[in-house]
């Protein structure tokens, strides 16, 4: 085993520890963790899963290129596969932005308009992730995405 493999193996017990250690320490059952098909997600949601503690993956497509409902239903196909404390859902949150997109108000500046919807996109999964962790007695495990940005 190199050097490196066994730095990252080091690493990835302790982020592991250290989710299951504020798990327990906050009183919540376990962790919910938006799935994009990215690897933000990707990585989150599997160190998630590492700790034992059940874990929700929950895909919330608003306008989602297909390639990356793909990687997303894969990955938690592998989670699954992997982990029998991984559950999922979907909520697929494309009607709820275009009903407040064509309730708003759009700027004369459409870059300006195009990046207020992405911020709304990020706080419109942001809201489905804290619904699920109250009702799961969970705790959210954000992941930063550039995707948002970009779709």
């Amino acid at each position: 085993m190199s050097n490196t493999t066994f730095k990252a193996e080091q690493v990835n017990e302790h982020i592991v520890t250290w989710l299951k250690d504020y798990a327990i320490n906050a009183k919540v059952n376990g962790f919910v963790v938006g799935i994009s098909g990215g690897i933000d997600s990707a990585v989150t949601s599997l160190l998630c899963a590492q700790t034992g503690l059940p874990t929700l993956c929950i895909e919330m497509p608003i306008h989602q290129a297909q390639s990356h409902v793909t990687r997303a239903q894969e990955h938690v196909a592998m989670l699954k596969g992997r982990f029998t404390n991984v559950t999922d859902t979907r909520a697929d949150l494309t009607p709820v932005f275009d009903s407040f997109k064509n309730e708003v108000t759009a700027s004369e500046d459409v870059k300006r308009t195009d990046l207020a919807l992405a911020n709304t996109r990020a706080r419109l999964r942001m809201t489905t992730l804290y619904y699920y962790a109250g009702l799961n007695n969970a705790i959210v495990a954000g992941t930063g995405n550039k995707v948002e940005i970009l779709a």
